[in-house]
């Protein structure tokens, strides 16, 4: 489903993986979530973009105090990033 948690790993996996090879791990990690979900009888909760955009402002924040403590300077300049629809 577009926007969804699946199709943020199929676009980073199409590049190195190709078309079929990242359709295939995708089907890997619906299976394996399938058989979680009814093992442990749980409901299935979307993720999504937001944990996404969440986990990316993390990344940016660890990767500037690395730098910072290799004693570069850093100055934040903060662009608007769009999300596909």
């Amino acid at each position: 489903m577009k926007g969804s948690l699946f199709q943020l790993v199929f676009q980073r996996l199409k590049p190195r993986l190709g078309y079929k090879s990242a359709i295939w791990a995708i089907a890997h990690r619906l299976c394996r979530l399938i058989w979680l979900l009814l093992h442990r009888q749980v409901r299935y909760q979307e993720r999504g973009p937001d944990i996404s955009a969440k986990s990316q402002r993390a990344r940016t924040a660890r990767m500037i105090k690395q730098l910072k403590a290799l004693g570069y300077r850093i100055e934040l300049k903060i662009t608007p990033v769009a999300y596909p629809a």
